[in-house]
């Protein structure tokens, strides 16, 4: 009931957003996917998971220059931010105009690794792509650098390589619960997040594996002031 009720809001909104495109209570869809760099995920395994999930953003993890092909095979607007010394990085694919460009942010770093978020503005909100340190120490608080980026309503999304709880005042971890990575090949984890402040999440979801050591998640997300999302969200958690 509850999956049936949220399916009938996301055709809604998305038929009202269709009708008239400046409605910016609408909910988007977000997919973030680390791709697994040289080995896993091609440009046609991402554009095969756009054509199927149809989502409104798309959120990359060790992306390489090969994606950045993705406009030519399924349109939209793209852009991709390496990290420093490697040869791959962060990247992000919409399929409406961003509200200015993507930029890079530097964060706390790690001796072998150089970090920076991808900070993406699209309508009334702003998503941080990000990709962080195994330390569970350092990688904690990277997350807090990114949030102190951020205004709500705003959302971080990425391949946190954290395990527990996040630690960010005033953000809520609204991801899917299920395992998004096997590490070693061994142990099913949830490193896969979604975290928001001042948004809602009206669903979530681990996609299918396929052609990545990560699955992809999905999240429908709604700025939380957006006439009756409030309403929507306590009906769906009551069903």
């Amino acid at each position: 009931m509850k999956r049936r009720l949220v399916n009938l809001v996301e055709w809604a909104q998305r038929r009202r957003a269709r009708q008239n495109p400046g409605y910016e209570g609408a909910a988007l869809k977000v997919i973030s996917w680390n791709l697994l760099r040289r080995t896993g995920a091609t440009v046609h395994d991402v554009a095969a998971l756009i054509t199927r999930e149809n989502p409104d953003i798309l959120l990359m993890q060790e992306a390489t220059v090969e994606i950045d092909a993705l406009p030519l095979l399924v349109g939209g607007h793209y852009s991709r931010a390496p990290l420093p010394g490697r040869i791959h990085g962060l990247a992000c694919w919409s399929r409406q105009p961003f509200s200015r460009p993507p930029r890079a942010c530097t964060i706390p770093s790690g001796v072998m690794v150089k970090r920076h978020a991808q900070i993406i503005e699209y309508r009334q909100f702003s998503l941080a792509n990000v990709h962080l340190s195994h330390g569970q120490v350092l990688n904690r608080r990277q997350l807090r650098r990114v949030a102190s980026l951020l205004t709500a309503p705003c959302a971080i999304l990425g391949d946190f390589n954290l395990v527990g709880p996040t630690l960010v005042p005033g953000f809520r971890d609204v991801g899917p619960k299920a395992p998004t990575h096997n590490m070693a090949e061994v142990l099913p984890i949830r490193i896969d997040r979604c975290l928001t402040e001042g948004m809602i999440c009206l669903g979530s979801r681990v996609l299918p594996v396929f052609a990545s050591d990560h699955r992809p998640i999905a999240v429908m997300l709604q700025p939380a002031q957006a006439e009756g999302a409030a309403r929507i969200t306590a009906l769906t958690d009551r069903a």
